[in-house]
C-alpha cells in the first residue's frame, strides 16, 4: 500500500520519465502522432474544428475535453480572440477558455496560428500532462489533485482565482482542514479565511508548494485512506488508458473579483 503523498512523489520527482511513459501508451502515442503531423495544415478556425481528432486533442490538452462537443461555442470564442477586453473569451469566468483562445489565436495570427510553439509542441506537452493527471486520478484522486495544484500553483494571483477553480479550491480547503461545504459560504468570507492561514506568495516557491501538498495529501489520507491494492501507483502505467475521466471543473464563480 502506497499513501497519497508517496504516490504523488513517485510521479512528480521525475516528471519527464512519467510523461514519457504516458506518451508510450498506444492510444496516446497514436493521437499525438496524428496531432503532430496534421496541426500545421490547419489554416482557419473552420479547418480546426472540422478535424475532430485535432480539435478534441487540443481541447483535452487545455482541460476542456468535456466541452469538445460545443463547437459553436468554441468557434464564437475563437472568432472573438482575446485582444478586445470585451471579447467573448475574456467575458467568461472560466479562464481555461481564454487560455485556449490565446493558444489558438486565429483572430490575431490568421493562417500563421499553427506555426507557433504553443499550438504545436506546447499543446502536445499539455496533453501529455493532462493525461498523466487523469491516469493518476483513476488510482487515487488525491494524487491527481496534487499534480494539478503543483502545475497551477505558480500562476495563482489571488484567492478568488483559487475559488473559481473547483479543483484548486478543494486542495486548499482540504489542506486547511475546512469542510468542502464551505464552498457554499460567501466568497469574500472564504477569501478572508484563506488569507488568515496562507500567504499566497508561498505558491510561487516550489519548496513551499511541496510542503503545502504534503499537508494536503496527509489530510486527504485521513478523509480517504489508501486501503485498496488498486491505490498502488505502480498500477498507473500498467495498462494504457483509453479514456480520461471528467475533470469536473466546469463549475465557475459567476462574479470573480480581481
Amino acid at each position: 500500500m502506497i499513501n497519497t503523498f508517496t504516490s504523488y512523489q513517485l510521479i512528480s520527482r521525475d516528471i519527464t520519465s512519467s510523461l514519457n511513459r504516458v506518451e508510450s501508451q498506444p492510444l496516446v502515442n497514436r493521437e499525438t502522432d496524428y496531432y503532430r503531423e496534421n496541426i500545421g495544415n490547419v489554416k482557419t478556425i473552420e479547418d480546426f474544428v472540422g478535424d475532430e481528432r485535432l480539435f478534441r486533442y487540443a481541447m483535452k490538452a487545455h482541460g476542456l475535453e468535456d466541452m469538445a462537443y460545443a463547437k459553436a461555442f468554441m468557434v464564437k470564442a475563437l472568432e472573438g480572440g482575446i485582444d478586445d477586453e470585451k471579447s467573448f473569451a475574456n467575458s467568461l469566468s472560466d479562464k481555461r477558455y481564454r487560455d485556449f483562445v490565446k493558444t489558438f489565436n486565429f483572430a490575431r495570427d490568421g493562417e500563421a496560428t499553427t506555426t507557433f510553439y504553443s499550438p504545436t509542441t506546447g499543446t502536445i506537452d499539455k496533453y501529455l500532462r493532462q493525461t498523466l493527471e487523469e491516469d493518476a486520478g483513476k488510482q487515487n484522486e488525491g494524487v491527481r489533485l496534487a499534480l494539478y495544484f503543483q502545475r497551477k500553483a505558480g500562476g495563482i494571483k489571488n484567492f478568488y482565482e483559487v475559488l473559481a477553480d473547483p479543483a484548486l479550491a478543494q486542495v486548499v480547503r482540504t489542506a486547511l482542514g475546512f469542510p468542502q461545504a464551505l464552498a457554499q459560504a460567501d466568497i469574500d468570507k472564504q477569501v478572508d479565511m484563506f488569507k488568515d492561514r496562507i500567504d499566497i506568495a508561498d505558491f510561487k516557491d516550489p519548496e513551499k508548494v511541496e510542503e503545502f501538498l504534503k499537508r494536503f495529501t496527509t489530510m486527504w489520507e485521513i478523509e480517504n485512506p489508501s486501503y485498496t491494492p488498486n491505490s498502488s501507483i505502480a498500477a498507473l502505467f500498467a495498462q494504457p488508458a483509453e479514456f480520461g475521466i471528467s475533470t469536473d471543473m466546469l463549475l465557475t464563480i459567476a462574479q470573480m473579483r480581481k
